[in-house]
C-alpha cells in the first residue's frame, strides 16, 4: 500500500489538536461545511472532512512530484515556521517561512537579482574580500546578508515555477494566494474556520494557529512528495 492510500489516524490529528478552530464569533461563514459543532465559543471542525482534505491533497502532490515538478511550501507566522523549513527541506522542496517579498512569483527576475546579491554577499563575507572593507561596512554587509538570507534563503535553487504551493493559512498569506492565482498555481492549504475557502484549490481544514496542528499536516504532505518522488525513479535532489 503505498503512503498516500495509507489510512490516516483521525485520533493523531484529534492528538494534534487540528479539529480545534478559532472562535465562533470570527468565524467565514464558508467554512460552514466543515464545521461539525461548537464547543464553548470555540468552532469544532469535522475531522472527516480534515480526512478527505488531507487524503485529496496528497494524492495530488504525490502526481506533482512524480512528474518532476516544485512545489512551494508558504507559512510565515511564527508558529508555522519551523515546520514549513523543516518539512520542505526534508522532501527536497523551496520554502518561505519568514516573509513574503511582493513579487516573489510575479516579479520573479527582480528576485533572482536579489538572490545574485545574496550569493555575492556570501563571497564577500566568506573570502579574503572582506577585509578591505572597514569595521562599520562590514557589519553593515553582515546586516544586510542576515536579512537576505532570512527571506530568500528558502527559494535561492528554485529556478522555475512550482506546479503547486503548500499554505499554512491563506488568510495570513493573502498576498501570496494572490500571486498564485494570477499565475495560475495550484493552490493546497491549511485553513481554519477563520479563512475563505473558494480563495484555495485544495482545502484541508484544520487549526492553523497550532504548532503540533501545523506539524501533523505538513508531515503527511511532505511524504506524500518524497513518495511521489521516489516511485518516479527521479533522483532525489534537496537543491530542486
Amino acid at each position: 500500500m503505498s503512503e498516500v492510500s495509507a489510512p490516516i489516524s483521525v485520533q493523531e490529528l484529534i492528538d494534534a489538536g487540528v479539529h480545534f478552530g478559532h472562535r465562533a464569533s470570527m468565524w467565514n461563514p464558508k467554512m460552514r461545511p466543515y464545521v461539525y459543532g461548537r464547543r464553548k465559543l470555540i468552532h469544532i471542525i469535522d475531522v472527516r472532512e480534515t480526512v478527505r482534505g488531507l487524503l485529496r491533497a496528497k494524492k495530488y502532490l504525490k502526481q506533482v512530484a512524480a512528474q518532476g515538478s516544485l512545489v512551494l511550501f508558504v507559512g510565515t507566522k511564527r508558529q508555522a515556521s519551523e515546520a514549513i523549513k523543516t518539512e520542505a527541506a526534508r522532501c527536497g522542496m523551496p520554502y518561505v517561512a519568514d516573509r513574503w517579498l511582493g513579487g516573489t512569483l510575479t516579479n520573479f527576475p527582480t528576485i533572482r537579482s536579489r538572490l545574485n546579491r545574496l550569493k555575492e554577499l556570501e563571497d564577500i563575507l566568506n573570502g579574503e574580500e572582506l577585509h578591505i572593507y572597514s569595521k562599520k561596512m562590514q557589519s553593515s554587509l553582515q546586516r544586510e546578508y542576515r536579512k537576505m538570507y532570512r527571506n530568500l534563503n528558502g527559494i535561492r535553487n528554485m529556478a522555475r515555477f512550482p506546479e503547486a504551493m503548500v499554505i499554512v493559512d491563506p488568510k495570513k498569506e493573502k498576498n501570496a494566494v494572490k500571486e498564485a492565482q494570477k499565475l495560475g498555481i495550484v493552490t493546497v492549504a491549511l485553513i481554519d474556520t477563520d479563512s475563505d475557502p473558494d480563495e484555495v484549490d485544495l482545502v484541508i481544514p484544520g487549526n492553523d494557529d497550532s504548532i503540533r496542528s501545523i506539524e501533523v499536516i505538513m508531515q503527511r504532505l511532505a511524504d506524500a512528495i518524497e513518495d511521489g518522488r521516489k516511485e518516479s525513479g527521479l533522483e532525489f535532489n534537496k537543491e530542486n
